[in-house]
């Protein structure tokens, strides 16, 4: 019995010579695109509905066909909203209506970042050359 009562001591020790490793980025990164994609999957995006807000997957994305363009309706868990048009000269989106520009921003190879009225919303994109 006396020497089942170490081993258990060691076992601790063990326990936190493990906590003491930080995360691996490649495992990371699979987690947070696991994540996107989920949220990808459930009509859902990532927002922020200042520009001092976190990004998180809580606004939804809303397609519609209008003629040969593509609407999208950005819905804010307030109720706020911000509709895009899909453009195919490069710009990736505009404003479909109101008086405030979209500025776009490339932050990967499939995503842009788009600020619009304060908000901020990150979408999947095809990021590349034009076809004309």
């Amino acid at each position: 019995m006396t020497g089942f009562a170490p081993r258990l001591l060691l076992l601790p020790a063990l326990l936190l010579a493990g906590c003491d490793r930080s995360p691996d980025p490649d495992v990371l990164a699979n987690v947070e695109a696991e994540q996107r994609a989920a949220a990808d999957d459930a009509g859902r995006i990532e927002c922020a509905a200042d520009p001092a807000a976190p990004f998180a997957a809580d606004c939804t994305i809303e397609r519609m066909a209008d003629g040969a363009e593509t609407v999208l309706t950005l819905r804010q868990p307030s109720g706020g909203f911000h509709r895009l048009r899909i453009t195919r000269d490069g710009r990736g989106v505009v404003a479909a209506d109101g008086s405030e520009a979209a500025q776009v921003t490339v932050i990967g190879d499939s995503r842009i970042e788009v600020a619009i009225g304060g908000a901020r919303y990150r979408l999947p994109a095809t990021v590349g050359p034009v076809a004309r």
